[in-house]
């Protein structure tokens, strides 16, 4: 059975619960909660699978503000947990301060890297796995018009972006590729309502097909766009089964099997630098019952020869956190 802790009274503190075993590990899930439909489920279902698997117990925490970033981190590291485990770039910072106060602590930080000899930095290439979306999104499109609408506008979200116009305009150099951001502050993950209209506002624009990589917020994005009769791209967990034949596919990262990896490695997890891609299975699209009627062989074939050409290095798809630049822009 899961070990829950939660964040009590003004001062946010841990509460551990008593089965909670010192050496067991926990995770922080990032700001919009751990069932979001997207990145922070699809690490809570790592976690869960490897209790189910295991009999282990964790310990967790849903975030609900920046300030408990560091608290959180601290409390677990106090208490014992190890490894802990954290989702979203936000952790940075907090994780570069408290890492180095608990050298035999093991830290793994998921979408951003970390330089400390106690922390396992796993990123993924979002870009290629929105390429693959990208080609998906161009083949479907009737009127030529595609979407892209990101949650807070940090320079992982314009990765995924610009690896979706990479695609599409390699699939439709004519596609026009219409985007917007959400917000710049982390309310952007959890805002349906914004992402409700950004959508309607985009096909008033002749959009058919919207790609939305913004968290919470994309449940707004995808449910417009079943209500509107056009497609939608989910993002980060499979999104497929929300609205079956208009959820195109979903991009997905493999933030459940980098969970699931560490807490199964426990304090003997590897420290330092991981990327997955589409070569290591850490990024795809999702093809299954639910989105089969409308994943014709013209998308499969187009998507499955952008994936081959992706992993023998026929295709580069350019890295917008490289460099903050894209060439299609």
């Amino acid at each position: 059975m899961t070990a829950y802790t939660k964040f009590l009274g003004a001062a946010a503190a841990l509460a551990l619960t008593a089965g909670a075993a010192l050496a067991d590990p926990a995770i922080i899930f990032d700001l919009g909660g751990k069932f979001d439909k997207s990145f922070n489920e699809a690490a809570y279902n790592g976690a869960k699978r490897w209790a189910e698997e295991t009999g282990g117990t964790f310990s967790e925490i849903e975030l609900s503000s920046e300030a408990q970033r560091e608290q959180a981190l601290r409390r677990f590291a106090d208490a014992g947990n190890n490894p802990i485990v954290m989702t979203g770039f936000s952790f940075e910072s907090p994780l570069n301060d408290v890492a180095p106060d608990y050298p035999d602590t093991k830290f793994v930080v998921i979408d951003t890297v970390v330089d400390q000899p106690n922390v396992r930095s796993v990123t993924f290439r979002a870009d290629e796995g929105s390429y693959l979306a990208g080609v998906a999104a161009a083949t479907a499109s009737k009127s030529g018009v595609v979407g892209f609408i990101g949650g807070m506008d940090v320079p992982l979200i314009r990765a995924f972006a610009c690896g979706y116009v990479q695609g599409v305009k390699a699939t439709d150099p004519d596609a026009k590729v219409i985007q917007n951001m959400t917000g710049t502050t982390p309310a952007a993950w959890n805002d349906p309502v914004k992402g409700a209209e950004l959508t309607k506002a985009q096909i008033a624009q002749g959009a058919d097909v919207v790609y939305a990589a913004a968290g919470g917020t994309g449940a707004g994005v995808l449910q417009t766009a079943a209500d509107e009769g056009i497609f939608s791209v989910g993002v980060d967990s499979n999104q497929n089964y929300l609205h079956p034949g208009s959820v195109l596919t979903s991009v997905l990262k493999r933030v459940d099997n980098a969970v699931y990896d560490a807490f199964k490695a426990g304090e003997d997890v590897e420290m330092g630098a991981f990327v997955m891609g589409v070569a290591n299975g850490g990024v795809d699209v999702a093809v299954d019952e639910y989105n089969e009627p409308v994943w014709t062989p013209e998308i499969a074939a187009a998507v499955e020869a952008a994936k081959k050409a992706i992993v023998d290095g026929s295709i580069t798809v350019h890295n917008y956190e490289d460099d903050d630049t894209c060439p299609v822009m």
